[in-house]
């Protein structure tokens, strides 16, 4: 979701608790200036909305061994 800076202060108490549910983009003279997350929501949770065509059974274990991977064929 996305609110401007004046809307998200005058009702920070919404925002709060929609941040349970999504990441809150706040934006200023139409630019984004700051993302406000759940700490309880992973990093992959959160990409997993964002994102196109990310597979379904993502998770961080997979995440890192496919970085582990990649890395491991560079060395």
């Amino acid at each position: 979701m996305s609110v401007t800076a004046t809307e998200f202060k005058t009702n920070f108490g919404k925002y709060l608790e929609l941040i349970a549910k999504e990441d809150i983009f706040i934006t200023r003279n139409g630019k984004t200036i700051a993302k406000v997350v759940n700490p309880q929501i992973s990093a992959v949770d959160s990409l997993r909305g964002m994102l196109k065509d990310v597979p379904a059974d993502l998770d961080l274990d997979s995440v890192r061994e496919e970085r582990l991977s990649k890395y491991e064929e560079h060395v």
